[in-house]
């Protein structure tokens, strides 16, 4: 083959690459999956990451990027870089391994030849993680968190609603923002609320009385009598005009409301955030004797094996408090002490 040849053929490839990379994005994940933007652009990011990698550390130019350079060496070295130089959590890069194998495949299905690509990048191993105890809010500080707006200010009455809400559909945050007066179907036989989840998947989520009572007072405040169907739920108003809210209104809302619970002598964790009450909601359920698969279907969890994993701790806590009933004190070491169960949740 000449220089030439060579030349052309190596320009084909990246032209290939890059070919496949917008389509990937743009169409595939965009229009074929129908994934959300937030997820795009984290997929984005991460390939970005490895082009970046590519050039700065690789001195593979831009423009000469192919297939080629996704050979499982270069991706190991890529991974050693994230940890070693980088200081990277290894949930972070895991992900982005994660988007690479998932371009890899879909570039695989379109390619042939790159199949033994894919196949080499599945089998390197993830950095290790550590597991650690999920966060929760305890009955107290739930219950503290909850009474702390006031019913004299309309938007605390609102703030007050949307930590109801959080709390009894375990809904994410993206989920609450994005939740219409028309998702609402508070005079079925069994209340319930549609919610838009990971993957535009819809799932059901029944209302308990209090809260149906909660939504039509507060329906009735913010919407009054004729309820525009296609309204958000939770909405601002700027210069009049009706705005969904963001994820931060959200999470500033929460760590105000927690901020003033300690310094009414309420105590609450340190890091307080609105994916706190969604997985206190699921702890609460558990306790309780609520099945794993119900659990999984409130949290819209596609594998059970997500939610066994999240909650699999809780069962430490359980158990202990089981053990302590059926042996009082006797001197031994307490199997509800925070340190033991500090160092039980580590083994």
């Amino acid at each position: 083959m000449t220089v030439y040849q060579r030349c052309m053929m190596s320009k084909k490839d990246t032209a290939q690459f890059w070919d496949t990379a917008h389509r990937y994005l743009d169409h595939q994940l965009k229009v074929i999956r129908q994934v959300s933007s937030h997820t795009i652009d984290s997929y984005r990011d991460c390939l970005n990451s490895f082009i970046n990698y590519l050039e700065r550390i690789e001195n593979v130019g831009r423009k000469k990027i192919s297939f080629h350079n996704f050979e499982k060496e270069t991706i190991k070295r890529y991974q050693t870089w994230m940890v070693m130089e980088q200081g990277l959590a290894p949930k972070t890069c895991n992900l982005r391994l994660t988007a690479i194998r998932a371009f890899l495949e879909y570039a695989a299905q379109e390619y042939l030849w790159i199949m033994p690509v894919y196949t080499d990048a599945c089998t390197i191993v993830g950095v290790k993680t550590t597991n650690h105890a999920i966060e929760y809010f305890e009955p107290h500080e739930m219950t503290a968190l909850l009474s702390a707006p006031s019913e004299n200010n309309k938007t605390d009455r609102r703030n007050q609603m949307m930590l109801i809400f959080l709390y009894d559909t375990a809904a994410r945050v993206a989920e609450a923002r994005h939740v219409k007066v028309s998702d609402l179907h508070l005079d079925a036989e069994v209340p319930y609320v549609t919610l838009l989840g990971k993957g535009r998947k819809y799932r059901n989520i029944p209302l308990m009385d209090k809260t149906i009572l909660h939504l039509k007072r507060f329906l009735k405040d913010f919407h009054g009598s004729e309820l525009k169907t296609d309204m958000p739920l939770f909405y601002s108003k700027i210069h009049g005009q009706v705005h969904e809210l963001s994820s931060d209104t959200f999470e500033k809302m929460i760590k105000r409301y927690a901020a003033q619970c300690r310094a009414g002598g309420y105590p609450m964790p340190d890091n307080v955030h609105c994916h706190m009450i969604r997985k206190t909601r699921a702890m609460d359920l558990y306790r309780e004797g609520v099945p794993l698969t119900h659990i999984q279907q409130l949290l819209g969890h596609e594998n059970i094996s997500t939610t066994s994993g999240f909650y699999a701790f809780a069962t430490l806590d359980v158990l202990a408090k089981a053990m302590e009933t059926v042996n009082p004190d006797n001197g031994i070491k307490s199997w509800s002490n925070p340190d033991t169960l500090e160092r039980l949740y580590r083994l």
